[in-house]
């Protein structure tokens, strides 16, 4: 008998003795979808966003390239990949290249800036989910590089989790975001870029 087998048997048999079923129903009674407009959605997602320290920009689809072309200037970055699904055009006169997917993930370390788009968005709690896909990227050109651009659509902004759940598919690598990358060691020191970008700048189009 196996470790885990021995302790469903003993778990079983402690039901048992104190008089439960076998089978318990689980109530699923929670909040399954959101009430709130799209412009309610999206101050709520830029609210959980900056207080997760993230650098969050409004603009329409007509002016996503000027934004885009003002935060890399900016920040002067001179080498920017990006998920090889985008419309190219959003980078004319930009050095940007889209991702090799086959390319070693270490040359990624390089990148003034990656951009992707993303999947979904609770904006309930501030998180910004990829998916493996040529719109967001392998995993590899989010969780290396040093400053993330991420594009979120207004029709990609969803109330709760379980919205977001119901988006994904379960077949793909996802990566959740909520804020730059940091953790905190037993004295609450902050260290940001531990593992992920430590730069998050999301771009929200309206």
């Amino acid at each position: 008998m196996s470790a885990k087998q021995d302790i469903l048997n003993r778990i079983r048999s402690a039901q048992k003795q104190a008089g439960l079923a076998d089978h318990v129903d689980v109530p699923r009674e929670y909040q399954r979808k959101g009430t709130l407009n799209d412009d309610e959605l999206r101050e709520m997602l830029v609210d959980r966003l900056e207080d997760y320290k993230a650098e969050v920009h409004v603009t329409e689809e007509s002016d996503l390239k000027k934004t885009l072309d003002t935060i890399v200037a900016d920040r002067k970055c001179t080498d920017i990949r990006y998920a090889p699904g985008m419309n190219a055009d959003l980078f004319d006169g930009l050095q940007a290249r889209p991702d090799d997917e086959d390319a070693d993930p270490r040359e990624l370390d390089d990148a003034d800036a990656v951009v992707t788009e993303s999947l979904v968005s609770s904006a309930q709690t501030g998180t910004i989910v990829l998916q493996s896909d040529s719109r967001c990227g392998r995993r590899a050109l989010t969780l290396v590089p040093d400053r993330h651009i991420c594009i979120v659509r207004r029709d990609e902004i969803v109330y709760g989790i379980p919205e977001v759940i119901s988006r994904m598919d379960p077949d793909k690598p996802a990566t959740w975001i909520s804020g730059p990358s940091a953790t905190s060691d037993i004295e609450l020191s902050r260290v940001e870029g531990v593992h992920g970008p430590r730069d998050l700048i999301v771009i929200i189009v309206k």
